[in-house]
């Protein structure tokens, strides 16, 4: 099958970024596409989804009618989840849409664990690296939620939610949450000493674990890391981890396994299924169920291996 043609019979939201990513459209062709996020499919119904208090499904982490006693509770319809996935939606942040949206998180919107503004961040690692990258993608002022994550640094170089309860060692989770907001935050032209050592600190950690493995034993810290998943959330995946190194442009021989990985998933079609499906409560369906071809990881596995090929 022509995959590339199967990507593109798509939302706007897939459809633009392969126009970018593997087609090489012209940069006016894919504006005009990337503009349908705002207008069209899954972006125009998340946004119709916003209430008028800047949030969605009446929370900021949790949706409004979430049991907070339930600390693991995995509900993906509030505000976080839902700025989350616009983000990787690609929506302008010029348009009109977009800045109405965030102008109504900036004024209303605030944390449920200590009440400051959603655009300050949080206390944990996880969630004020997904912030930061909201942050970053939608041009807000994210210095407080940088200086916290560099700040909360460990000291084998990655991160832990765990941390405030006394956890010293990394976890891949939270680790790729930072280095990816980390990265989006000197993408948006607030590079320092500081936050460019932090992450790469992080990578570090990451790559010396060939972005799945143990140090100890070399073999797959858990069995979901070697599993495709979209949309991610908060989870780590070794396509998550090759999919940061590409946006980061950074080469290492110690993605070689997990380049070898992703390859070893390809089907005969040229396609790569979902392996992994996130549970939990969602506004909108942007992906295939378990064990099918999905557009979105075919799309994120193709433009990795096209980045690691043309070196």
């Amino acid at each position: 099958m022509d995959v590339i043609e199967w990507l593109l019979d798509s939302d706007p939201a897939i459809r633009w970024q392969v126009m970018r990513d593997l087609t090489d459209a012209s940069p006016a062709a894919v504006a005009v596409e990337r503009a349908r996020v705002a207008t069209e499919g899954w972006g125009a119904e998340l946004l119709a989804a916003q209430a008028d208090d800047g949030r969605w499904d009446g929370g900021t982490y949790r949706p409004g009618w979430a049991d907070e006693e339930r600390p693991f509770f995995d509900a993906w319809t509030a505000t976080h989840f839902s700025l989350q996935a616009l983000a990787e939606f690609g929506l302008d942040p010029a348009s009109g849409q977009a800045r109405a949206a965030i102008a109504r998180v900036r004024e209303h919107v605030r944390w449920e664990h200590a009440g400051e503004p959603y655009f300050d961040g949080e206390v944990e690692p996880c969630i004020n690296g997904v912030a930061l990258s909201i942050t970053a993608h939608f041009g807000e002022s994210g210095d407080r939620i940088a200086r916290t994550l560099v700040d909360g640094r460990l000291d084998d170089g990655g991160w832990n939610c765990w941390a405030e309860y006394g956890a010293r060692t990394s976890s891949f989770h939270s680790t790729i949450c930072a280095i990816e907001g980390l990265l989006a935050w000197e993408r948006a032209g607030q590079a320092s000493d500081a936050v460019t050592a932090a992450r790469r600190a992080g990578e570090d950690y990451l790559l010396d674990r060939a972005l799945f493995r143990r140090r100890s034993t070399g073999r797959a810290a858990d069995p979901r890391f070697t599993m495709s998943s979209y949309p991610v959330r908060w989870y780590y995946d070794a396509l998550r981890g090759l999919e940061h190194f590409r946006i980061a442009d950074r080469r290492d021989d110690r993605l070689g396994p997990a380049i070898d990985l992703l390859r070893s998933k390809r089907m005969a079609d040229g396609r790569w299924a979902r392996e992994l499906h996130h549970e939990g409560p969602q506004l909108i369906d942007v992906s295939h169920p378990e064990g099918f071809a999905s557009r979105w990881i075919t799309l994120r596995a193709l433009r990795v291996l096209r980045w690691w090929d043309t070196a």
